[in-house]
């Protein structure tokens, strides 16, 4: 039964924080690498190594360029075993595992999907029906086989596509941690386009009753405007949304996340967001929840489990929205004093 939350006492006022920032634009967004200031001596190299870790990675599974890792197997794995870097061939098995954890609400071999709906050249389309028939019957994890002691995959369907979007970014920031960690260093918040988050450590000094670092989620209706702000301690966050990239069809906004299950775009939330140990999972799961809506919270963020989550979905007046909320510790989240929120805890 769904209870209303009770707000978090008021948080302490914090110090003046100052950040050693070091981006660039990578994967359509832009990637950030921030830095307590004066804390590490060679950040800036550091930062620099990072972006390019993430550039050396999207290089790899890109489907935007075929000469990428990615773009070749999906050209050639339909006609047998292909070898995979290991790396890439434990992403995809974790991948499978989180599409089956899902129940196919997150599922990276839905290439075929995304290209019918025109959303793999940002130009958005409703396919006909034959057209999207066919690209359902070429889509799907469960035609993906994985050869993870040989490092070698297969497609048993013709015409299937990979497709990492959903997974590629947080993949890439869990790199770029494990990388500054190797490194030396003990608290950095990395993030690519702000929906994809992971810190480690603390933000700013180490005072009495201070944890992780503070990111805000995005409120889904209100540009400018925060819905929350969350206290990351060693963890990471992803939000979905389809708030900037949809199109119009006959009145009708469509959005480019695609509910897999169907092959159709995934309606009736605002925006999503998952707080996971790892990025690629709190990516992943946050596609997945937008996708499943209230009914996969539980499946998503049970209680007592390592990930919590956020839905953000329409109240009965247009003006406002309705947050659930699975397995969030109240402390670690402040939600906006705004009106029009109405928060309740499902799990």
């Amino acid at each position: 039964m769904a209870e209303p939350d009770s707000p978090p006492p008021p948080a302490p006022e914090l110090p003046e924080l100052h950040a050693l920032v070091v981006g660039r634009d990578a994967m359509a967004c832009r990637f950030e690498v921030v830095f307590n200031a004066g804390e590490v001596s060679d950040a800036t190299e550091l930062g620099l190594a990072a972006l390019d870790l993430v550039d050396a990675i999207e290089d790899r599974i890109t489907v935007y360029r075929d000469s990428s890792e990615l773009a070749r197997l999906n050209a050639t794995a339909s006609q047998g075993w292909q070898p995979v870097a290991a790396d890439l061939v434990a992403l995809l098995a974790h991948a499978r595992s989180l599409h089956e954890r899902t129940a196919g609400g997150f599922d990276p071999a839905a290439g075929s999907l995304v290209r019918a709906w025109g959303f793999l050249r940002r130009q958005g389309r409703t396919p006909d029906a034959p057209t999207l028939a066919a690209a359902r019957a070429a889509a799907g994890m469960e035609h993906v086989e994985i050869d993870e002691v040989s490092g070698r995959v297969r497609f048993t369907r013709s015409g299937l596509e990979l497709n990492l979007g959903a997974i590629g970014k947080g993949w890439a920031l869990d790199a770029v941690i494990g990388m500054l960690t190797a490194a030396g260093v003990a608290s950095v918040l990395v993030h690519g386009g702000s929906s994809s988050v992971r810190a480690i450590g603390l933000q700013g000094p180490a005072l009495p009753g201070r944890r992780g670092w503070r990111v805000g989620i995005r409120h889904p209706l209100r540009p400018g405007r925060r819905l929350a702000t969350v206290t990351l301690v060693d963890a990471a966050l992803g939000t979905s949304g389809s708030g900037t990239q949809f199109f119009v069809d006959r009145g009708r906004r469509l959005g480019h996340i695609l509910d897999p299950r169907s092959g159709l775009p995934a309606e009736g939330v605002l925006s999503s967001t998952v707080i996971a140990p790892r990025a690629a999972d709190a990516d992943a799961l946050s596609t997945a929840l937008y996708v499943l809506g209230p009914a996969g919270l539980e499946r998503i963020a049970p209680a007592g489990g390592d990930c919590a989550a956020v839905l953000v979905v329409p109240a009965r007046n247009p003006a406002n929205v309705r947050v659930l909320t699975a397995n969030l510790d109240p402390q670690l989240v402040e939600w906006d004093p705004g009106e029009g929120l109405e928060v309740v805890r499902v799990v």
